[in-house]
């Protein structure tokens, strides 16, 4: 399965690099740092293309030629696309555009921050072009449809989506070692599980309170704006979301 990826913003630079997993990728252990992920995976050579776009920000609030003025003229082929911290108008007018020259036969767009998209409008033109698509908020509460193949297929194969981690308790209740079977888009989860060694199970507040630190220590690129969807900030919920996937290895 080939991935192309078009962003604006810090989110998608973070998760090209846990992609491709170059050594100096996380560096958030600093000395401590054990090369847990070293040599383990690397899917540079199935990520096609990768094109930074301008921020919305930056951009008129109305584009009146999206493909003409700011997308690119030439897609290489893949079968999935992820866009990630696009204007709203590029992301109407890209599903077709990926479908045709890129032969693109599903979509993710990751919402890391609160800024409103034409999510109706975009699940019906995907509907129409028949390409699957999903919203994850933030993109590690990825965790595709019965109906969404594609899309499942690629949380396997690139084992990336909802965090999933297998825990090891050692005979006096702490934690010996997590191993990651499906890591955050961003690679946070390889950081959570070393810094979890050695806590206890049983002491709920402090295996919390490891979680929540070295969740925000990687650190997390979701937002801290409240998100009237959820009523909590993205930020919060993707830690509610890590702290649940290493409660449910422990168990």
């Amino acid at each position: 399965m080939d991935i192309l990826l078009l962003y604006s913003g810090d989110f998608g630079d973070r998760l090209i690099g846990n992609l491709v997993n170059y050594s100096t990728f996380c560096s958030s252990c600093a000395e401590a740092c054990t090369h847990c992920k070293e040599g383990r995976y690397s899917y540079a050579d199935h990520i096609t293309g990768i094109f930074k776009l301008p921020a919305p920000s930056l951009l008129p609030v109305l584009i009146d030629d999206p493909m003409r003025a700011y997308l690119p003229k030439e897609l290489p082929e893949a079968d999935i696309a992820i866009l990630s911290e696009l204007h709203p108008d590029l992301l109407l007018e890209l599903p077709p555009l990926l479908k045709d020259s890129a032969k693109i036969k599903a979509i993710i767009v990751p919402q890391e921050n609160p800024a409103r998209i034409p999510r109706v409008q975009i699940e019906e033109v995907c509907a129409r072009e028949r390409i699957e698509i999903a919203f994850p908020k933030p993109f590690c509460d990825l965790q595709p449809q019965a109906d969404q193949p594609l899309i499942i297929r690629f949380t396997e194969e690139f084992k990336i989506g909802r965090p999933n981690v297998s825990v090891e308790v050692d005979n006096r209740g702490a934690i010996h070692h997590v191993e990651v079977l499906r890591s955050a888009p961003c690679g946070s989860t390889w950081f959570v599980a070393q810094q979890l060694v050695r806590v206890k199970v049983r002491n709920t507040p402090e295996l919390h309170e490891q979680i929540s630190a070295s969740h925000h220590s990687y650190p997390c690129t979701a937002s801290m704006e409240k998100d009237p969807e959820i009523g909590d900030t993205i930020l919060h919920k993707a830690g509610y979301i890590i702290r649940a996937a290493i409660e449910e290895g422990i168990r």
